[in-house]
């Protein structure tokens, strides 16, 4: 069995186009969608409907939220006054610029979501499962993960809103016996050096007489990244996310 998980496509249409076609080429029974569909690109509707058309399941991410239910939006201490003032301009385009439909899609989004691949339970989470809004990153202590896997239940967490891709093998964890905490990176706004779209692959590896391992890969796509920068300086999206591209591409 085989899975892709896509998350934080922030409404970055060349970039979702890339890693689906990418996506193709593995070939899974099924992929999945950790949230954040909206904001920092200009292509937010479009990024819904094509969600919707691919009949992708997702869950509901802080973006999303925002959107769908108009909640205010509040300064953030890690951001500069400048990206404090384009996060807010960017937000209220998606606000007035997003059809009806396509907000209520986003108001019906779970959560979260609990699959099974072979045996292996999964969860699949934007931030953590307690908060959209909660980073897990890599070095996030053990004995806190740990915690979320037994009152979960699950052995693998799946993660993205950091918009950094990892994959952690809790202690004592095996590809035949998993305890993972993994971030599927961003598609539409990675913070990674190379700025490539990240989903990630995952696979259940049955042997006739081994037992089934898991695989997890980290998969970065290269897309047209100018296509998104010029969208961006063409629509009322501020300059600085096209800036943010930029920087890491020249």
């Amino acid at each position: 069995m085989k899975i892709a998980i896509i998350s934080d496509i922030h409404a970055n249409l060349p970039a979702l186009k890339a890693v689906l076609e990418d996506i193709s080429l593995f070939n899974p029974d099924q992929i999945y969608c950790l949230g954040d569909l909206t904001d920092a690109a200009p292509w937010h509707n479009e990024v819904i409907e094509l969600i919707q058309e691919r009949n992708i399941p997702t869950i509901m991410g802080n973006h999303d939220e925002r959107i769908a239910f108009d909640h205010p939006v509040h300064p953030l201490k890690k951001h500069s006054l400048a990206e404090q003032q384009a996060r807010l301009a960017a937000i209220e385009y998606t606000k007035k610029d997003i059809i009806p439909a396509n907000k209520a899609f986003l108001s019906g989004l779970p959560a979260s979501l609990k699959i099974e691949m072979d045996g292996i339970r999964i969860l699949l989470v934007h931030g953590s499962p307690d908060s959209n809004e909660e980073y897990l990153y890599e070095d996030a202590e053990e004995s806190k993960l740990s915690e979320m896997f037994a009152q979960q239940q699950v052995e693998v967490i799946i993660s993205g809103h950091t918009h950094l891709s990892y994959i952690r093998y809790l202690r004592g964890s095996t590809p035949q016996q998993p305890r993972l905490m993994i971030n599927a990176g961003a598609v539409g706004r990675s913070k990674e050096n190379d700025r490539k779209a990240a989903y990630l692959q995952l696979e259940v590896i049955a042997g006739a007489s081994l037992p089934a391992e898991l695989k997890a890969v980290i998969r970065k796509v290269a897309y047209p990244i100018e296509e998104t920068m010029m969208g961006i300086r063409s629509n009322p999206i501020p300059d600085f996310y096209a800036e943010f591209f930029e920087k890491e591409h020249a």
